[in-house]
This record gives structure tokens, sequence and C-alpha cells, in this order.
């Protein structure tokens, strides 16, 4: 008897480079080539676009924003995807906001995503649960009126000590040599 390969052994195999496409620094396939890949290997793959049971909807709600869930088939194996309705700049859209457009495009995403998690295409997503990066941190200036709250706050804190001090302010604030030394005098 041939030992034949799992779906996702066949799948992850597959050349997606010529595929893949790049919007801003982020790469990715796009939900009808991931598609198109799937059903010429498995053409009894189903996707499966659930709805709310009580409103009919193609998207769910927490009543603030929304995801959708879709499901992809292959060979009687189901993966689901979960994917919060994004803007352009991949942040929850508030329901106030939110378009069929957005909705629409959280499904397409979604679809291959979890065509990925059968195999295809998987690579794309490796990375994506890291945090995300940390904002800019902004200036702080001795003398400053935002200098004067840091060095209240240091001064009513100092029993944490410098360096928990210093990490936590650094948390905000660029802290530079001259920054803790100021602290140091405050303490």
């Amino acid at each position: 008897m041939a030992n034949t390969k799992s779906t996702f052994a066949t799948l992850q195999e597959v050349a997606i480079k010529s595929k893949v496409e790049r919007k801003g620094n982020l790469d990715y396939i796009s939900w009808a080539n991931a598609w198109a890949m799937l059903k010429e290997r498995f053409p009894d793959a189903q996707r499966t676009v659930y709805e709310h049971e009580h409103t009919g909807l193609n998207y769910f709600s927490d009543g603030n924003t929304a995801y959708v869930k879709v499901g992809i088939t292959v060979k009687g194996l189901e993966h689901i995807d979960y994917l919060p309705v994004m803007d352009f700049k991949n942040k929850a859209v508030s329901i106030e906001n939110m378009t069929c457009t957005d909705v629409n495009k959280a499904i397409q995403r979604s679809t291959a995503k979890a065509i990925a998690m059968h195999g295809l295409g998987i690579q794309m997503w490796t990375g994506e649960d890291l945090p995300e990066e940390k904002p800019e941190l902004q200036t702080l200036k001795v003398g400053s009126e935002q200098w004067n709250t840091v060095a209240n706050w240091a001064n009513e804190n100092k029993e944490l000590g410098l360096d928990a001090i210093v990490e936590k302010i650094g948390q905000k604030f660029k802290v530079t040599t001259q920054i803790k030394n100021e602290i140091k005098k405050v303490l």
C-alpha cells in the first residue's frame, strides 16, 4: 500500500511565491488565488461563511466591533477562522463605522486564512501573533510641564528605586542620560 501525503503536507508544498502580493509592508495571497490553488488540488473543497443564528447577518458583534467566521472543509476536515472586521490599517472598525464592504473584505481575508490552516500558504502568517510594535516614545524635556509631572511622580514614588522609576517612565518617554541624572536629583 502506498503511503499518501496528508492534505496539509500536500498543500504546504504548493509553490506560492508567484502569487504573493504586497500591500504596504505586508505580503499576502489574495483569497481568489488561494481558492483557485486549493480547488485545483481538491475540487470538492467547500467554504462556509457562518451567519449569526439570531440576526442572520454574516458577522458577529461584541456591541463595539465585529468579526466574521469562515470555515474551509477539505476531505471532510473543516478549519474555521475568526477574523475581526478591520480597516486598511488592520485596526478593528467600530460597528457605527462598519460597511458591508468592510465585512466582505474580512470574509475574503478569513477565507485565505482558513485555507492556510489546511497548509496552503501557511508560512504567510508566521509571526502574525507577535505583539504589535510599541508606539514611538515621547521626548521629555527638563523644565517642561511634562517634566514637572514626571519629576513629581518620581519623587512621590522614590521608594520604588531609581531603576524601577526609570523603567516606568521609559514606557512613555525616551529616557536619556540627562533625564536619568535629573531623576536622580529629584530622588
